[in-house]
Order: C-alpha cells, then structure tokens, then sequence
C-alpha cells in the first residue's frame, strides 16, 4: 500500500474526530462536546493519508502546571506502521519545547499502548498512586 503521509498541528473536526476514535476502538464521543473540547486543545497532532484523517493525539491541560495526553488513535488500516510512534513523538517534541520546568504531564494508558508511552519516558503511578476517572 502506498501511502503518502502528511503530520499537521491541527485538530480534526469534530465528526472526524468522533468517527476516528470509535473506528479505533476508543469510547465514543458527542459532536458538542467535541467541538468544545478541540477548540480547547493546547497541542494537536493530525495525520492524514490524502485529505482523510488517519491518527490524532493531543494535549489538554491547564497550560502551566498540568498536562494531559489524550485522543492517541490510529485507524486499524494504519496501525503497526510507527504512526502512533509519530504522533507520541510530535507531542513529546512539543512538551519538552514550550511547557514550564516542574510540569506535571500525564496519559491514561490502555494496555498494550502502555509500552509505547515507556518509550517516551512515561512511568507508572502504582503503587503510590493510582488512575481513576468518573463519566458523566
């Protein structure tokens, strides 16, 4: 498959942020609270194939203190090819050029992605912490 690749900073739009992530297998999301949310991002990664959106991560946080990875997807198609690999290191390259001294930057890892976000340095919070989320 010949494939021509093209990494931007940009957020999706919200439908095809919401179709990427239920195609890849990640809980799926409301187009409102999309659009929100996108246009509140600090840091967007987007790779396409053509003019379609083919992976996404970004980067959510208060800006100074606290920062969170979020939204690491590829299409099934795509995957095993480095780009979830491209996207970490796009967003890593962005943490380690513009955020404070002292920040806290964290990610939900969902199992076996936990050991790519090794990779770039990422360590587990157990036993001394651990994650937990409520939905709404």
């Amino acid at each position: 498959m010949s494939v021509n690749y093209e990494v931007m900073n940009e957020v999706p739009s919200a439908e095809e942020y919401v179709a990427l992530r239920v195609l890849a297998g990640l809980s799926p999301k409301d187009i409102k609270a999309s659009e929100i949310g996108l246009r509140n991002s600090i840091y967007a990664v987007t790779i396409r194939n053509q003019s379609t959106l083919i992976g996404m991560g970004r980067i959510i946080g208060d800006g100074g203190c606290f920062y969170q990875i979020v939204d690491i997807a590829v299409d099934p198609v795509y995957q095993g090819q480095g780009l979830g690999k491209r996207i970490m290191t796009e967003l890593t390259n962005f943490l380690e050029n513009q955020v404070p001294k002292g920040a806290y930057v964290s990610l939900i890892a969902d199992v076996p992605a936990d050991k790519l976000y090794e990779k770039f340095g990422f360590n587990y919070t157990s036993p001394k912490s651990v994650g937990m989320y409520r939905t709404f």
